[in-house]
């Protein structure tokens, strides 16, 4: 399964359904793969403190211990100021879109989760 997220944490729901349906998906043994594009780079962001919020960053690494790859467009995290991992969570590769077209084959479940 591959998951896009386009938004950015605590503007919407998506990176909680997107997190809810990857937690889900791993448990019944699918592979899955998220990818961040757009606003979506800024949800692996490290030392996030949403206070009242779900911690998305804290969900992510969760997604990441049981087995989730995730990675986030360079050129949409580049226009945000990440220039390297080191503001993203560990095991967060900033790569090319291309790397998500590799992703969706005509075995992939794709969900495009933003607006």
């Amino acid at each position: 399964m591959v998951i896009v997220l386009i938004d950015g944490p605590y503007i919407s729901q998506y990176a909680d359904i997107g997190y809810k349906m990857a937690k889900t998906a791993l448990k019944i043994g699918y592979g899955v793969k998220i990818f961040l594009y757009m606003d979506g780079v800024h949800l692996p962001r490290k030392d996030q403190d949403p206070r009242t919020l779900p911690n998305i960053s804290k969900n992510f690494k969760e997604l990441i211990k049981n087995g989730c790859e995730i990675k986030a467009c360079i050129r949409c995290a580049a226009a945000r100021g990440y220039l390297d991992e080191s503001d993203y969570l560990e095991e967060v590769e900033i790569t090319s879109v291309y790397d998500l077209a590799e992703w969706m084959d005509e075995n992939s479940k794709v969900v495009l989760l933003g607006s």
